[in-house]
């Protein structure tokens, strides 16, 4: 008996037909979006350089990173000159270094490619698995994020997700209102981190974590009571003072207001915190439809503390542990190539989380479901040899016809099957129209068209076959 095992490696997957349509389909659509708002595509070897890699993602990142050892004689010693893509954004900030003199002033590109990691296999965490990035280079105006946001909101429109949430914050804001608690920025991580977790465990929680990290009883009352009144979306318009009515207007969300109210009223002297302040206001002003009714400032969202220096995004959609994406500005990061700061801000949305949300609730178009093809093209069973070969050379030329006229056809590929047992492998395989050609519709230049679900059949031209499979 063969011993070889036959499934795929732990943490990685084989995807089989219909899966592999659902995951063209939704990076079909993200494609489609992201061009029409003038992104670029890229792509990268999935292989780099050990050195391009090692020390970009913490010590963490580096023991997750794929090491390929050397070949030939140096096989044994257990060296690695090379190692497998551990994310998209390292080796955009190597494009960007390498070929800086050809790529436009305002770099918009969008990358759709496979990652890996060494990472414990568990429910819903893969060591391979794709990203799909967005990113625009050179601008440190909030145009981008406004645009960005935008693009998510047509894709996942597109894609028939409902009452998603576009959850907004910025670093700066987050790191001057611990300063104005009296939490320097040498003590803020435990706290930015107990934060994050607001949502799933609730402001009980929170308070009672902070305390165990070592945070004072006065400074862990006043963080919850802040982010409290913020969080529990406890919104009185009585409150509501407008510093600049030009964003003001612009903003509508009663939530935003009150939010924004209450960071300008907040006592600082940091001008970094207000002008993060202005740059959510100025986000929030600038969004556009599908994104701009659904963009929230959510104050307990941290996101990357060594990775993001301004605006941060996440989406969330009710009745969902974690995001379906995330991103926002990190101005420190591509730049880290060439010695310099270049602006820099992206999103990335999780495809496979995506993917199985979306089968979860029946949201994939039903013929990436339930077919394969558009029309299935039978063979006549004639047993004298003679007409078998005609029979099977006028199915394969009608099969052409539909294909150039850009149906999906497949052709049945036994020559001596019988009529049914053709019918049947058609309905097996959910195909929703059939052809068959028998003596009568071959004298007259017409094929039989029938409906798999209704049973009908009619006789028509390959032609009028087009149009009928069209409407459907």
């Amino acid at each position: 008996m063969p011993s070889t095992k036959t499934q795929p490696a732990r943490g990685m997957r084989d995807f089989l037909p219909e899966d592999v349509r659902k995951r063209e389909y939704v990076i079909g659509v993200i494609k489609d979006v992201y061009e029409r708002y003038g992104f670029e595509p890229l792509e990268t070897p999935a292989a780099e350089n050990i050195e391009t890699l090692m020390g970009k993602y913490g010590e963490e990142g580096n023991q997750l990173i794929y090491k390929i050892l050397k070949r030939g004689v140096h096989e044994g010693t257990g060296e690695a000159d090379l190692a497998l893509r551990y994310d998209l954004t390292v080796p955009l900030a190597r494009v960007v270094a390498e070929y800086r003199d050809k790529l436009p002033k305002f770099f918009k590109r969008y990358q759709i490619q496979p990652v890996w990691r060494a990472d414990r296999p568990a429910r819903g965490r893969y060591r391979e698995f794709y990203q799909c990035d967005v990113d625009v280079l050179g601008s440190r105006s909030m145009i981008v994020e406004a645009e960005i946001c935008a693009a998510v909101g047509d894709i996942l429109e597109t894609l028939q997700f409902e009452n998603f949430t576009i959850r907004m914050n910025h670093r700066k804001v987050l790191s001057g209102l611990l300063e104005g608690f009296g939490i320097p920025f040498d003590r803020q991580l435990n706290a930015l981190v107990t934060l994050d977790k607001w949502e799933k465990i609730g402001s009980g929680a929170v308070e009672v974590e902070l305390q165990k990290h070592g945070y004072s009883l006065d400074e862990t009352t006043n963080l919850v009571t802040f982010f409290g009144k913020l969080t529990d979306r406890k919104v009185r318009s009585d409150r509501i003072t407008v510093y600049d009515w030009d964003l003001f207007s612009e903003v509508r969300n009663q939530y935003n207001i009150e939010t924004l109210t209450h960071l300008y009223q907040f006592p600082s002297e940091d001008e970094e915190f207000f002008k993060g302040v202005q740059e959510l206001a100025t986000i929030l002003s600038l969004g556009q439809s599908p994104a701009k009714p659904r963009i929230e400032i959510d104050l307990s969202l941290v996101r990357g503390l060594s990775y993001y220096t301004g605006s941060i995004m996440e989406i969330g959609v009710p009745d969902l542990g974690g995001s379906l994406g995330g991103g926002g500005r990190y101005d420190n990061l591509v730049g880290m190539f060439l010695g310099q700061e270049v602006p820099a801000c992206g999103f990335s949305l999780g495809l496979e989380r995506m993917i199985v949300v979306m089968n979860e609730r029946g949201m994939f178009p039903q013929e990436l479901v339930s077919s394969p093809a558009d029309v299935m093209v039978t063979i006549w069973p004639y047993k004298d040899a003679e007409q078998k070969l005609t029979a099977t050379k006028d199915s394969l030329a009608v099969a052409r016809i539909l294909r150039n006229s850009g149906l999906r056809v497949d052709v049945y590929p036994v020559r001596n099957a019988k009529l049914g047992t053709q019918l049947t492998y058609a309905a097996k395989r959910g195909f929703p129209f059939v052809i068959v050609i028998g003596e009568e519709e071959r004298t007259r230049g017409h094929v039989v068209l029938r409906n798999m679900k209704t049973g009908e059949q009619q006789a028509m031209s390959p032609h009028e076959v087009v149009s009928l499979v069209r409407g459907k």
